[in-house]
């Protein structure tokens, strides 16, 4: 037995160097320490020998298995040592390779669109007005002389959130605010975030727009107009020039829409105009009588214009987008051409 212990013995000692992984050393450690293992075999096989002969052998069991033991030890040790080696040289940084270049940030379209818009007419002396989101609809509607009946005012086109408060159709409740509180001569604009339930190509449930709005003694028709053909082209080149069409608004009377001159064929017709040469961009008018009356504003003293105009669209048109829908869907492949 003593013959057969120590052959054991050698072979753990062979076998170990064969190990290189931690895998490895447990199947090592189950095969010659393990309940089934040789060496625990013999602990079992003491009863065999004489009496006098169990003392001698029963310590040199343990010996060998101390043995045993202190080799799986140490190559724990050497494979934990050389794993830590390996992933030390996988992970290191070479100092001397030049670094990742940054890519700098830019503006969204849309952004550039609105800082540009609020330049021109704080260059011709408007202030930029802001508002809430969320209105009620008195502010919405009421005081824009919009009936109750309007289809502006049904659950499929206006996010209502409870009772008469409603997400913002337009950016025109700003103007009403200002008119509440600030007493006529008045030159504002009011850009903003507005909310509408339209989604397609051309319309997005979440849009950006701004609206204008002038009041002093005698403005006219013929201030809107100029004012219009003006920011048209700062904003688009003076190949363009802007028109007017009659209209219906509620709020504005007379009104009408406005149209500017195809950017991409400059009137001679084209698949973005439809052959007609003009593109619409919004609504305009003078403001209705009726909305200085709720507001207190004299209507005999004062006259006023406003003009509403798309912030999402003036960005489609400027930097040539073809669907409003890639203005939302934040493509770092679109977004990298700005």
């Amino acid at each position: 037995m003593k013959t057969e212990l120590n052959r054991i013995w050698e072979s753990a000692k062979t076998e170990i160097k064969k190990v290189n992984s931690k895998q490895e050393l447990m199947q090592f450690k189950s095969r010659f320490l393990g309940k089934k293992s040789s060496v625990m075999g013999f602990l079992k096989r003491l009863g065999e020998l004489p009496r006098e002969e169990r003392p001698e052998f029963g310590k040199l069991i343990n010996t060998v298995k101390s043995e045993i033991t202190e080799l799986i030890s140490k190559k724990e040790q050497e494979i934990a040592e050389a794993e830590y080696k390996k992933a030390l040289f996988s992970e290191m940084i070479d100092i001397t390779m030049p670094g990742r270049k940054r890519e700098l940030g830019s503006l969204h379209p849309i952004t550039k669109a609105w800082r540009e818009i609020e330049d021109i007419f704080m260059a011709m002396g408007f202030e930029i007005a802001e508002g809430n989101d969320i209105e009620d609809e008195f502010h919405n509607f009421d005081a824009l002389n919009t009936p109750k009946d309007h289809p502006a005012r049904d659950l499929s086109d206006t996010f209502y959130i409870e009772n008469d408060v409603l997400l913002r159709t337009h950016t025109s409740p700003v103007q009403v605010r200002v008119m509440e509180n600030h007493k006529p001569p008045i030159k504002i604009i009011a850009p903003g975030r507005c909310y509408r339930n339209e989604n397609d190509a051309s319309h997005s449930p979440v849009f950006h727009q701004f609206e204008a709005l002038v009041i002093d003694e005698g403005i006219n028709f013929a201030d809107l107009k100029d004012i219009l053909n003006a920011f048209v082209k700062k904003m688009f080149g003076d190949k363009i020039r802007s028109r007017i069409r009659p209209h219906f608004f509620p709020f504005t009377e007379p009104s009408a829409e406005i149209d500017i001159l195809c950017v991409k064929c400059h009137g001679e017709g084209c698949n973005l105009c439809g052959g007609s040469g003009w593109l619409e961009m919004g609504g305009a008018g003078m403001v209705d009588p009726n909305v200085f009356d709720i507001l207190g504003i004299d209507s005999e003293k004062y006259t006023g214009y406003a003009f509403g105009l798309g912030i999402d669209r003036i960005a489609m048109l400027k930097y040539k987008i073809p669907d409003m829908r890639m203005l939302f869907e934040n493509d770092i492949r679109m977004l990298k051409q700005f």
